[in-house]
């Protein structure tokens, strides 16, 4: 084994490990604890953190922050890498934004000349769009945390109408349309509700929780909440859409997993939604004018109705 080939597998054998001797390594490796003990320095001065415990019980740590052994990429992975990078470089907030781009800096500086020109051709023609948001999450990092975490959180949250304290149970974490979510089984609702990142104005108190805080409530996976099929109160709905009424609703996050386009190019949508999504929906629809008409649910026909006679009387009651 070449020392090369020892360095990189020691680095491996390292990271398992956690903590070792020096004795240890020289036996597994079938070198002298000299030997190792260059090996060690060598790691440290490429920034391998290392530290050291002397007596009886002592050897070698490794610190939390780890360094990982080198991985070796194709052409075409180096730019995947890249290509993956692009979908979040619009966001304003990500979890872990420095580390980010400190990657990308030492990724982007041992790439050859050639694919390096080949990865910035591919950022100046090819872009993941987002809208500008002008708000921030500060708290993005904390709430990634305690969601991979498994933990629950009391939190100060800004909604549209008021500010309250809630404990949360959370689901995940995922980002749309430069914004991000956060679903959660709230214990003062009982119910599933979904919190944005930006408006969590703090963390009050983070910890483990109980499952009989639950009272029995099933707790679905990221996944299964995002397709919908999370338990809760919710409603069928119905809604016949015109040819334009499909096509923008096809770039709907919420209505497009409902949507069925006909062979004329009009469109059905046809789908169970959680009750607490109506007023998004009723939003979208209002939106659309006549290229939406509601067939079935009452409850979302009558809320229409109401946003109705309030675009009337905003508009077109006379002074």
């Amino acid at each position: 084994m070449s020392k090369t080939e020892r360095l990189i597998a020691m680095m491996m054998t390292i990271n398992s490990k956690r903590h070792f001797t020096v004795g240890e390594l020289a036996e597994e490796f079938s070198v002298s604890k000299r030997t190792i003990l260059r090996d060690l320095q060598a790691l440290e001065e490429v920034g391998f953190p290392l530290y050291s415990e002397v007596g009886a019980a002592g050897g070698y740590h490794v610190l939390k922050e780890r360094v990982l052994p080198p991985i070796v990429f194709s052409e075409n992975e180096a730019m995947a890498i890249f290509f993956a990078y692009q979908s979040l470089q619009y966001y304003k907030d990500i979890p872990f934004k420095q580390e980010s781009l400190s990657v990308l800096k030492k990724f982007l500086s041992n790439l050859p000349p050639d694919i390096q020109n080949s990865i910035a051709r591919m950022q100046d023609k090819v872009l993941f769009w987002i809208p500008d948001r002008h708000c921030t999450a500060p708290l993005l990092r904390e709430i990634f945390d305690i969601v991979t975490a498994g933990c629950c959180a009391t939190i100060r949250y800004s909604s549209e109408y008021a500010i309250s304290v809630r404990t949360i149970v959370p689901i995940g974490l995922y980002a749309m349309n430069g914004l991000w979510y956060c679903p959660a089984y709230c214990l003062k609702a009982k119910a599933i509700r979904e919190f944005r990142v930006d408006r969590i104005e703090e963390i009050v108190e983070a910890g483990e929780y109980e499952e009989e805080s639950l009272e029995g409530k099933e707790i679905p996976s990221l996944k299964e909440y995002l397709d919908h099929k999370e338990s809760g109160d919710e409603i069928h709905i119905t809604i016949r859409l015109t040819k334009l009424g499909v096509k923008r609703c096809e770039a709907d996050f919420l209505l497009a997993r409902g949507l069925t386009v006909l062979p004329g190019g009009e469109g059905i949508i046809d789908m169970e939604i959680a009750r607490s999504s109506l007023e998004l929906v009723a939003e979208c629809l209002a939106a659309l004018g006549d290229n939406a008409a509601v067939i079935q649910s009452d409850e979302l026909l009558n809320l229409m109705r109401r946003k109705a006679r309030e675009l009337y009387y905003h508009y077109c009651r006379e002074p």
